[in-house]
């Protein structure tokens, strides 16, 4: 375990691995908490019961990104009216969201296993426990409740390893978990990071399964030593998370970062200058763009790096493109009626632009997206998750009449092999990547200016308006990342050394752009 990417995997262990395990256990708890009853109501009633295995089974096949996603608006819509109506109002980020879509999710198995269990139990014991005079309550529980409980366990048990695999899925909603590992290892191709995440998910899934499996043949054997066992495992699990989130000092800053290469630099960096000023301070990355401005509007994070075309176009709904000094000046006021400081730029601008390879766009003579639209309907594009949703997108199809044979979206830093390598023709990449030029790529010309200027701006949140020496510490920053250091920071971060990671590239842009 020479390679220094280990060791960095190992230090986030406890936190991520703590993080994971409590909001797994939590949802399991609430999910049973809310299905066991619910089965026991419905294991008689045969409409009840087909509508709940119904609506169990719907969440089923709702892909766990989705429906995590899905309750952070919920949330946030109910906080802002419990805050209007009732005078408090409570986080919608991270935790609780990703506890209660994880709860749904464990239903399923518990509802089926604990209405199958209990239907199983053999008619002539339960005459026989009417025959003793017992009342319905304790034949549920001392006939019905026992018999059955093999098989509720082996619900529980499912329902154990569904929660713990689809909380990985937790982490662009905000929530530390050891997804942690496989969404920062992907955008930055850190294997190692991917590789560990998968297997300490597996390790824990398979640890928990096998304590409850203890538990569950303790059941079925009258065996109390066994039951006792596994339940002190599960408690001594929980317990040895807690420990080193209890031990460790509460982080008073929150960075936040969106879900590629770039965001990760840049959060490492901001997170590296508070931290020498002597702030404590934590990331949260690998969020979407709706997700992290509003956790940022909320409160959850305290500062983040968005892009002025990204606010513009995405989040105030702008289909105008103004030059870049109005937009800014624009945003500027927009942001503060929200309580919300866009505290500088950066200095460098990452826009979305059409890319393909060097080569064959000379071959073709395409230079610019005007000469790509006679050409497109022969062609495939990629973009990221977000960009064919974006309204960038439309304005670029409705000011070049563009029309692709295919799209694909990929993983970002995958496009651009893919383009290289004749998978796909363009892919929508962007202006500040250092792949650009790794693979001999061009960016077109955007002669329409369909596409809106993408300066890197910092935002901080309502509460750290005023809070100077955040803004003391961010400040060196400002204005001094132009675009051919940050090309070659996100070259540098895309590579798969120790020298790569988020912080060691962070750390190398300090020294290039700091004071001497």
């Amino acid at each position: 375990m020479s390679d220094p990417r280990w060791s960095e995997a190992l230090a986030h262990l406890p936190d991520y691995l703590g993080n994971h395990v409590r909001v797994s256990v939590a949802a399991l708890a609430l999910g049973l908490l809310i299905s066991l009853p619910l089965a026991l109501i419905a294991r008689n009633r045969p409409v009840l019961r087909g509508t709940l295995l119904g609506l169990a089974s719907i969440v089923q096949t709702v892909p766990g990104l989705a429906l995590l996603a899905l309750f952070y608006p919920l949330l946030l819509a109910l906080t802002a009216l419990t805050a209007t109506w009732l005078g408090f109002s409570f986080s919608a980020f991270g935790f609780l969201p990703a506890v209660l879509a994880l709860a749904l999710y464990s239903m399923l198995p518990v509802l089926r296993n604990t209405i199958t269990g209990l239907s199983g139990v053999d008619p002539a014991v339960l005459e026989a426990a009417q025959g003793v005079g017992m009342t319905p309550r304790q034949s549920l529980t001392m006939v019905e409740l026992p018999l059955a409980m093999p098989v509720m366990m082996a619900g529980i048990r499912t329902a154990a390893v569904w929660v713990i695999g689809t909380a990985t899925l937790s982490t662009p909603i905000g929530q530390t978990s050891l997804g942690n590992y496989i969404f920062a290892g992907l955008q930055t191709q850190n294997w190692v990071f991917v590789l560990f995440g998968c297997f300490a998910a597996a390790v824990l899934a398979l640890v928990v399964d096998q304590l409850l499996a203890l538990i569950e043949n303790g059941l079925r054997n009258r065996s109390r030593v066994r039951t006792a066992l596994g339940g002190l495992g599960i408690a001594a699990l929980i317990a040895a998370t807690l420990v080193p989130a209890i031990a460790r000092p509460q982080a008073r800053y929150v960075v936040g970062a969106k879900t590629f290469t770039e965001q990760y630099v840049l959060s490492a960096l901001m997170a590296q200058r508070l931290q020498a000023a002597g702030l404590p301070t934590t990331t949260r990355a690998g969020l979407g763009s709706n997700v992290i401005f509003d956790a940022l509007a909320a409160g959850d994070i305290d500062v983040y790096v968005d892009y002025s075309g990204t606010l513009w176009a995405n989040q105030f709904h702008h289909t105008d493109i103004r030059p870049r000094a109005e937009l800014l000046g624009e945003l500027k006021t927009t942001l503060a009626r929200q309580d919300i400081t866009l505290f500088g730029e950066l200095g460098f601008e990452n826009a979305y632009a059409l890319v393909m390879p060097k080569k064959r766009a000379d071959q073709l003579g395409i230079h610019s997206i005007a000469d790509l639209a006679s050409h497109a309907a022969t062609m495939s594009i990629a973009g990221d998750y977000e960009f064919f949703s974006r309204p960038e997108w439309a304005g670029i199809q409705k000011a070049y009449g563009l029309t692709f044979r295919a799209q694909r979206q990929m993983q970002p830093d995958f496009m651009y092999a893919a383009v290289a390598s004749g998978e796909v023709d363009v892919i929508a990449g962007y202006t500040s990547d250092g792949l650009i030029a790794k693979y001999d790529l061009v960016a077109l010309a955007d002669d329409r200016h369909a596409i809106p200027p993408y300066d890197a701006i910092v935002l901080l949140s309502p509460k750290r308006r005023d809070d100077e020496t955040l803004k003391a510490a961010l400040r060196p920053l400002l204005g001094k990342i132009g675009i051919a250091a940050m090309r070659e920071a996100n070259l540098r971060a895309s590579g798969n050394d120790a020298s790569s990671s988020p912080d060691a590239v962070a750390r190398w842009l300090w020294e290039k752009i700091g004071p001497k």
